[in-house]
């Protein structure tokens, strides 16, 4: 179907930029990369899809799109073949979970891994500031630091991570080894013999951070060399060769996985939900023994909150019976119907994924 290439606009070692490569080599999608150039490729992004941020892809009849969640659901739907979005209810629905977990919550630990130490402060600032800032006639010197700063007070300090509560957010990653080298040792990808959604969704967290940042690199080839095997495994996957079946086990098998989605990320979700109904820009909230004080509220992160609810409310009465006493048992259940009346513009992301211009709008502003 696509026979000329994508040009897939990011960063070679950007979280989001990772998922999509993963996904489009998975599909054998032929992209091509580039660098966005700042701050010029990051005002064309805005015009085209109404918010500055990467990855974003321009398709070859010249539209652009946004949005790696949204955008890997509208080639699911052009394609052909086996997809990667199983359709057993029970599948499905866990793959949605652990794309949005991976998406939202594992950006914590590799944001921190990264910008938290000298060393992968170092890697990733030069790194950026040779892609990213090659244009910008300023200092190698000052472009890195501006790089770690903007960084830093975004996405580590600025979201609520301090000295106190580092060893907790380090242990996000290191639970999160275990749980997968124990599933890697036994199978080749989350769901069974073949990849699904579920892996593409990790595959943000893994391919450009855990497994690149020499923090977490470390870290990973000493205690998980399967997960790092999965790694590479998804990288070289192909549609052709998608003749593995996905086992009827893996609620079972994934459930420490589901646990931490129920007992941590929901619960952090409907914190941001109610800061965001509030007003608020930052809020506090405690995660299994971490207080984060003065985290950023996420408009966006209300959307994905109503986007797994709809996921669930649009799916057959059969189905819903069929989800229900796992997301229950997992501990998924009350805390995704907690917050009523979500803080939604309406129908903000009706233009999705070719356009963005309210998906972070809340309701009250």
């Amino acid at each position: 179907m696509f026979n000329k290439p994508v040009t897939l606009y990011g960063s070679n070692i950007s979280y989001f930029t990772g998922k999509l490569e993963n996904y489009f080599r998975v599909r054998e999608i032929p992209y091509q990369l580039k660098s966005m150039q700042a701050p010029r490729d990051f005002k064309r992004v805005e015009q085209a899809v109404g918010v500055s941020q990467m990855p974003a892809l321009e398709l070859p009849d010249g539209r652009w799109m946004t949005d790696s969640t949204k955008i890997i659901q509208w080639f699911e739907q052009q394609l052909t073949g086996p997809s990667l979005i199983p359709e057993d209810p029970q599948l499905r629905y866990l793959c949605l979970l652990i794309e949005d977990y991976a998406d939202e919550w594992l950006w914590r630990p590799a944001m921190h891994l990264r910008w938290h130490s000298d060393e992968g402060a170092h890697f990733a600032s030069r790194h950026l500031a040779e892609e990213l800032m090659g244009s910008m006639p300023l200092p190698g010197t000052l472009k890195r630091w501006m790089m770690r700063r903007r960084q830093r007070s975004g996405y580590t300090t600025g979201d609520g991570i301090t000295a106190a509560n580092r060893e907790q957010v380090e242990r996000i990653y290191s639970r999160l080894l275990e749980q997968l080298e124990t599933i890697f040792s036994q199978r080749d990808f989350l769901l069974g013999d073949r990849p699904s959604l579920a892996d593409i969704g990790l595959s943000g967290p893994f391919f450009r951070h855990f497994a690149l940042d020499p923090v977490p690199l470390e870290i990973l080839r000493q205690t998980a060399p399967a997960v790092l095997a999965w790694v590479a495994r998804l990288w070289n996957a192909r549609h052709p060769s998608f003749s593995g079946e996905w086992r009827a086990d893996s609620v079972e098998v994934l459930s420490p996985l589901l646990s931490d989605i129920g007992n941590h990320y929901l619960p952090y979700l409907n914190a941001n939900v109610e800061a965001v109904r509030a007003g608020r820009k930052r809020f506090d909230v405690t995660i299994d023994g971490a207080h984060y004080k003065g985290a950023r509220v996420s408009r966006y992160r209300v959307w994905c909150l109503h986007e797994l609810r709809s996921q669930f409310e649009q799916a057959s009465e059969t189905a819903q019976a069929s989800l229900r006493p796992w997301l229950e048992q997992a501990g998924i259940w009350q805390p995704l119907w907690q917050c009523s009346d979500l803080p939604m513009a309406i129908e903000q992301d009706a233009d999705l994924p070719f356009r963005a211009d309210t998906k972070m709008i809340a309701a009250n502003e």
